[in-house]
């Protein structure tokens, strides 16, 4: 009797279908090993994940408060069945934290496909298409806790192949609705004892239209340890040969939360990440690349009671050896939470 061989491989642009439910990946509870992973390769200075003496005053927990871009990276790699080919995620649209999650919770993720347009065909590339992903986190008690949508690039299985795929990508906002946000702040949070027992600037002392140059860079390292703690399929980040660029392409989450570290040094007073108006990646990074980022304060909304939002524009640049001129990386506008 003949042996049976299965490949084992990720989907290409043909592959997916309109409101087409992804493979689900293995639920994850969220471990102090996570926080000390991420803490390893980031050095972010946010004050709760740090401190679970500050989480028992401020939020009434006896567990820490999960770093909000552990969280990301986390959620990210479980939606990453579908985008194992993926030659770079373009953008991230409408992300928004709804609820806090804690040490000790449990993920599930629900990814589902909501739009698709095929390319351009360009003379000598092979086609590619876009797929926007919808994606659903809820906790261990059913609780949506983060929501968003991001859209990877995708090569066809038949470099000249014509999908018709054209869908336009309007339904998908990069508005956030401000309101909202404000109603998942939990309503028992002590933000006055935020300001009592943290000293510097604080939502008050924050100014529009502020520009932040933060001096200190950091050099990418360590990319492909990122990937495989938060189970991210895609090969491009671990394997030279599957990517566009001959050489591994370092994961965009890896760049977001080093400018997440680095933002939090400008602005140490930051209680929390609330969401997400958009993200793009706007240029390849590589190990080894040094990065900066820049910052400007928008507008700023005040809660009932004490502190308020605070929309951010992060721009990060990177500097590599082979190049005299910096890069920009990624742009990003974010909402935090103040007190």
């Amino acid at each position: 009797m003949a042996k049976k061989t299965i490949e084992v491989a990720g989907p290409f642009f043909e592959d997916f279908e309109h409101e087409q439910l992804m493979e689900q990946a293995p639920s994850l509870t969220i471990s102090s090993g996570y926080a000390v992973m991420y803490q390893s390769l980031f050095g972010d200075r946010l004050r709760l994940p740090l401190d679970r003496e500050l989480c028992k005053k401020i939020l009434g927990s006896e567990a820490t408060l999960v770093n909000p871009h552990l969280l990301y990276n986390l959620v990210t790699g479980q939606t990453t069945y579908a985008s194992q080919n993926v030659k770079g995620n373009l953008f991230y649209r409408g992300l928004v934290f709804k609820k806090p999650v804690f040490i000790g919770d449990t993920l599930n993720t629900n990814t589902k496909v909501r739009a698709l347009r095929q390319n351009r065909h360009k003379e000598g590339r092979p086609a590619t298409g876009m797929v926007v992903l919808e994606i659903q986190v809820v906790n261990q008690f059913q609780e949506e806790v983060m929501f968003f949508w991001r859209c990877p690039m995708i090569p066809c299985r038949d470099p000249n192949a014509d999908t018709g795929h054209a869908d336009s990508f309007d339904s998908i906002p990069s508005e956030i609705n401000l309101e909202a946000v404000k109603k998942m702040i939990p309503s028992h949070w002590k933000l006055d004892r935020f300001q009592q027992d943290c000293s510097g600037d604080h939502f008050a002392q924050i100014a529009e239209e502020t520009i932040y140059k933060i001096a200190a860079r950091d050099t990418v390292t360590s990319a492909p340890e990122l990937v495989r703690m938060t189970l991210n399929m895609a090969t491009t980040h671990t394997d030279a040969g599957a990517s566009t660029y001959k050489r591994r392409l370092v994961y965009g989450g890896h760049t977001i939360s080093v400018a997440a570290a680095q933002i939090v040094r400008a602005l140490p007073n930051t209680v929390t990440v609330m969401a997400w108006k958009a993200c793009s990646h706007t240029a390849p990074v590589f190990e080894g690349d040094i990065l900066r980022t820049e910052m400007s304060v928008g507008k700023k909304h005040a809660l009932e009671k004490n502190g308020g939002l605070v929309e951010l524009h992060a721009e990060v640049y990177a500097n590599r050896e082979e190049e005299t001129d910096e890069v920009k990386v990624l742009d990003w506008e974010l909402i935090v939470l103040m007190a």
